[in-house]
């Protein structure tokens, strides 16, 4: 999760962009963050919490 370096907030994951917006439209923009130090986050998504593997 990228919510601890960017502040505690949320950030739109690059699946959720895709989804909405398609590939053609997305901007480096849309999907990259920039947290402390100058760290660039990009959330990918994945299963729901306790779906994925970890909750197995």
């Amino acid at each position: 999760s990228t919510r601890l370096i960017l502040g505690g907030k949320p950030q739109e994951t690059l699946m959720d962009v895709l989804r909405d917006q398609g590939a053609e439209k997305i901007t480096n923009d849309m999907v990259v963050k920039t947290g402390v130090f100058n760290i660039r986050c990009v959330e990918s998504g994945g299963p729901e919490p306790g779906v994925g593997c970890a909750g197995r």
